[in-house]
């Protein structure tokens, strides 16, 4: 059916450190952006922040990060937040998070369209009679009636994307599966660079269908970094996040000089397990 809809869940990940009206107005764009394409529908939004594995500089403790993420979204009727990630020992790579995402919407629709294709019950009564009759339903999943599985596309920043380039920080096969069989959208400000970024990069360009740039037009420079900047100095941040996210860092006094100086002097996970590599430091290009 040429009508029919490419169904799309974006994906976020990051610290959120804390969460801000930014990463939440990025989901809306991308949202929009993709409705005024005609051809997807976004079905779910995901926000996934890292685990403290990260190591990164100022990071407060994961369990704070997803429960502002969670105040923030409560009144969201499609972005939710998932702390699989953030309840890891290690951490792990974008592209696995991307992975393990992609295999749960497959896995759910596989249970479904069993679900469709043979009531249980009768179900049980052939399976007596015929023990081998798993046919009908193995032909109903290849069908195309059945539903096909919704792309999961990573959500991102400028800053994320140009992030591709510094060396060590992603494996150079993690980049190709994330824009060959996933996906970008990229959420950019008037003018910004990123399409020389993506002109630049012979592997960027190659799939640069894949990657979604969407302008942002109304700029919101709005950064977790200086929230945290704001809250060291006790300036008010109201207006910047939600209020219950707000109000959640104020009773529980999250931000200090002491939480930003949390992992400093630690190298950053990724740098810890990619630099090991040598054959990775290929740039991009």
């Amino acid at each position: 059916d040429p009508d029919r809809k490419t169904e799309v869940v974006l994906l976020a990940c990051g610290s959120f450190n804390p969460i801000t009206n930014m990463h939440l107005r990025l989901f809306e764009l991308a949202k929009d952006y993709f409705h005024e394409t005609g051809k997807y529908k976004v079905i779910k939004g995901i926000i996934s922040p890292v685990g403290d594995a990260y190591k990164k500089k100022g990071l407060i403790s994961a369990n704070h990060r997803v429960t502002m993420a969670k105040l923030a979204t409560k009144n969201s009727d499609w972005v939710e937040v998932d702390d699989w990630e953030s309840c890891q020992s290690e951490w792990l790579e974008t592209l696995k998070v991307l992975r393990y995402h992609h295999q749960k919407l497959s896995s759910a629709d596989v249970t479904n369209s069993l679900q469709d294709a043979v009531p249980i019950t009768k179900l049980g009564r052939k399976r007596k009679q015929q023990p081998n009759r798993h046919e009908p339903i193995k032909k109903k999943n290849q069908s195309p009636v059945a539903k096909s599985v919704p792309q999961v596309k990573l959500l991102c920043g400028s800053d994320m994307l140009e992030s591709f380039g510094i060396p060590d920080l992603w494996k150079l096969e993690d980049i190709t599966e994330i824009v060959e069989k996933h996906g970008l959208v990229c959420i950019s400000r008037a003018g910004n660079n990123v399409q020389k970024f993506i002109y630049e990069s012979d592997l960027l360009w190659r799939h640069k269908n894949n990657i979604h740039l969407v302008e942002e037009w109304i700029t919101n420079d709005i950064s977790s970094t200086k929230i945290r900047r704001a809250l060291r100095r006790g300036q008010s941040i109201r207006y910047l996040v939600p209020d219950v996210v707000r109000a959640y860092i104020e009773k529980n006094k999250l931000y200090s000089p002491e939480s930003e100086d949390r992992n400093a002097g630690v190298v950053l996970a990724p740098l810890q397990k990619h630099a090991s590599d040598s054959k990775n430091s290929q740039a991009l290009n």
